[in-house]
């Protein structure tokens, strides 16, 4: 199973009028989820994040790729 690069977020059952609400409703989410956190407890909250989704993935080849397509462009 490849990567998904193209959108993909969506909340299963409801429906969307245009195309871009997934993404905003998502956004929100990200912020809600961040809102009021110092610093460094942002930076845990995506560390935790992190090692959530990458369970729920589970596939350790897509995960690599990620890795890779995420790192892309940061090597010094």
């Amino acid at each position: 199973m490849p990567l998904q690069l193209a959108p993909n977020i969506a909340e299963p059952g409801k429906r969307y009028f245009r195309d871009f609400s997934p993404g905003d409703d998502f956004y929100e989410a990200l912020i809600d989820a961040h809102r009021d956190l110092s610093d460094e407890q942002s930076e845990q909250l995506n560390a935790r994040l992190l090692l959530l989704l990458c369970n729920h993935i589970g596939n350790l080849s897509v995960l690599r790729e990620a890795f890779a397509l995420a790192r892309k462009g940061l090597d010094a």
